[in-house]
C-alpha cells in the first residue's frame, strides 16, 4: 500500500570474523556512520558488557523520562497541527486523529534529549531552530508511517483507538501518510543542511524497504535472526538511529559524536522492537491496544518465534501449515513459550540495550544524558 516511490537500500556487507566471539558474522557493513555491526550470533546473543546498574529507584515512568524536555514537547504539540496545513479538512482530521490517540512522543523526545546533550560539548547555550524542526519533522514521519502500517496490516486499532482507515477508509489513509510524508519532506529540505536531508530521506526508503522484506516472509520458518534484525532495523530502528546522528550534528557535534549517537539510536530501537515482539506474546489484546498475537496470527515471525524455531521441529511443522488446523495457532504460542522463545528475546533485547547504553559514553555526566540511559531502562523494564 505504500504509494510513494520506494528503493532497496543497498548495504554493503561482508563477511568478518570475530576473535573474540568465534564465530562468523555474515553482516557487519558500512552505512551513513561509518562500519557499524547490527547483528548478534545467531547461536547464542550472550555478549560480555557492562550491565545496565539501577540508578533510579522503582519503575521509571515516561512522565518522569521526559519531564527533562517537557518545555520542548509542549511546544512541539502545539506546532505540528499547524505544521500540517489547512489544505484538505479531511486529511488534516485524519492526520489529528493519530496525533491525538496517545502517542508518548519518545522520538521527539530522544531528538531533544540527545540535542541538548551534545550542545553540552558545544558551548551551545539554547537548542537552536533546527533542532526544533528536527523533532517536529522526526514526528511526522513515524505518524505518516503508522498510518501506511496499518493500512498494510488491516489493523483495526492503533493505541486502542480505530484506526485511520477504520474511520475514512483506505484511500483517504493511504493521502494522509503521502501528504504527512511530502510536508515532512519539505520542512526538510528548508532545514538546508544536505548531509540530515540525505540521512533523514533515507528513513522514508527503509520503511518501504522494511515493509517489502516483511511482507515477502510470512509464514517464512526459514527466517533467520540476522533477516528478522535488518527488517526491525528498515522498520523501527534506522528513523530513531537518523534523528539521533542528526540532533547531535545541529549541534556541531564531532564526527565521532555524531556517530555514536546514530549508533545509539539504533541499538535503542532494535531493542524497542524486540521488546515490543515480546510483549505481543506476554500482554493482552487490552494492554496492547491490538488483538495479541498478531504478528503470529498474519504469518510475521518475530524474533521469540525464530529462537523457538531452533528448538521446536513440531513448531516449524505448524507455521508451515499456515494454522490450518483449528487450535494451531495456540498450540504454536504455547510452544513459543515452552520452549525458550520468549527468554532468548528477552536477553537479545538487554544485549541491544546494553550497546546502546555504552554509546552514550562519550557524553558528559547531566540530566539529559541520564534520560538518555534511563529511556534504554524504560525499554527493558517492559519485560521485567
Amino acid at each position: 500500500m505504500w504509494s510513494m516511490s520506494c528503493a532497496r537500500v543497498g548495504l554493503n556487507q561482508r563477511a568478518l570474523e570475530l576473535p573474540s566471539c568465534g564465530v562468523k558474522k555474515r553482516s557487519l557493513w558500512r552505512r551513513r556512520s561509518g562500519v557499524c555491526c547490527l547483528f548478534s550470533p545467531t547461536q547464542n546473543v550472550s555478549v560480555q558488557m557492562p550491565s545496565l546498574n539501577p540508578i533510579t529507584t522503582g519503575p521509571i515512568s515516561v512522565s518522569s523520562l521526559l519531564e527533562v524536555v517537557g518545555d520542548d514537547l509542549h511546544k512541539l504539540n502545539i506546532n505540528l497541527k499547524s505544521l500540517i496545513g489547512a489544505e484538505n479538512p479531511v486529511l488534516i482530521s485524519a492526520a489529528e486523529q493519530i496525533f491525538g490517540a496517545g502517542g508518548k512522543r519518545l522520538r521527539p523526545a530522544l531528538v531533544f534529549l540527545v540535542s541538548r546533550a551534545t550542545a553540552q560539548l558545544t558551548g551551545l547555550k539554547e537548542l537552536t531552530v533546527e533542532h526544533q524542526r528536527l523533532a517536529e519533522i522526526i514526528e511526522m514521519i513515524h505518524t505518516a508511517s503508522l498510518i501506511h502500517d496499518d493500512v498494510i496490516d488491516d489493523s483495526e486499532l492503533r493505541r486502542g483507538k480505530q484506526t485511520i482507515h477504520q474511520m475514512y477508509g483506505t484511500k483517504v489513509a493511504v493521502l494522509a501518510g503521502d501528504f504527512m510524508f511530502a510536508q515532512s519532506s519539505w520542512f526538510l529540505a528548508n532545514l538546508e543542511n544536505l548531509e540530515v536531508i540525505k540521512l533523514i530521506s533515507q528513513v522514508i526508503k527503509d520503511f518501504a524497504s522494511g515493509e517489502i522484506k516483511q511482507a515477502s516472509s510470512f509464514f517464512n520458518v526459514d527466517l533467520t535472526l540476522e533477516d528478522y534484525l535488518l527488517k526491525s532495523y528498515y522498520k523501527t530502528a534506522s528513523l530513531i538511529a537518523s534523528s539521533t546522528k542528526a540532533a547531535a550534528i545541529f549541534s556541531s557535534s564531532s564526527p565521532t559524536i555524531c556517530n555514536e549517537m546514530y549508533e545509539y539510536g539504533k541499538n535503542l530501537g532494535l531493542s524497542f522492537q524486540v521488546v515490543d515482539d515480546i510483549l505481543d506474546f506476554t500482554q493482552s489484546a487490552e494492554q496492547l491496544g491490538k488483538p495479541a498475537a498478531s504478528d503470529l496470527r498474519k504469518g510475521n515471525l518475530t524474533a521469540p518465534v525464530i529462537f523457538a524455531l531452533q528448538e521446536e521441529p513440531k513448531l516449524r511443522e505448524i507455521i508451515d501449515s499456515e494454522f490450518m488446523e483449528e487450535g494451531s495457532l495456540e498450540k504454536a504460542i504455547e510452544l513459543v513459550h515452552s520452549c525458550g522463545g520468549i527468554k532468548k528475546a528477552q536477553d537479545l533485547a538487554k544485549e541491544k540495550g546494553n550497546f546502546a547504553i555504552q554509546n552514550l559514553q562519550c557524553l558528559p555526566q547531566s540530566e539529559f544524558k541520564t534520560a538518555l540511559e534511563n529511556m534504554v531502562r524504560y525499554n527493558l523494564e517492559r519485560i521485567d
